[in-house]
């Protein structure tokens, strides 16, 4: 384990089995601790744990970033450079449907990034970015 602190987010969804399908064979993570009403994931080294809450599911406000609408809520993952390129390639085999595509955002300018944005099953907003850079996560 490396010295930054694991994350852990609790986050509502919709059904738990579409969840728990999309999560692992879809993402890749690997479960933990469940019980019916929700369900650990190791999600890329963090702890996220989906709650059934249909009523508080989902998200549609967006602001805009770049020229793209992006979900005020979301959360994700940085990966590195070759790893997001991998991980943008296994989610269009399983025809991911992208709120916004793979691409580069704000492109020639401090904190240059790869990203991609869609939803889980219960329309969770999820993105996943990288930097060439990693210098450049916090830059202004």
């Amino acid at each position: 384990m490396n010295n930054v602190p694991l994350f852990h987010l609790a986050f509502p969804v919709a059904d738990l089995e579409a969840t728990r399908e999309f999560y692992t064979e879809v993402l890749g993570c690997s479960t933990g601790r469940s019980s019916d009403q929700w369900i650990d994931f190791n999600f890329f080294g963090h702890q996220v744990v989906a709650h059934l809450k249909p009523e508080e599911a989902g998200s549609s406000h967006t602001n805009e970033v770049d020229g793209d609408k992006v979900p005020v809520k979301h959360f994700g993952v940085i990966l590195e450079w070759q790893a997001w390129h991998d991980f943008a390639e296994r989610l269009k085999k399983h025809k991911i449907n992208f709120i916004i595509e793979p691409h580069i955002r704000f492109e020639g300018q401090v904190g240059e990034q790869a990203t991609m944005f869609f939803l889980d099953p219960s329309g969770n907003a999820l993105e996943f970015k990288s930097f060439k850079d990693q210098s450049q996560v916090f830059a202004h």
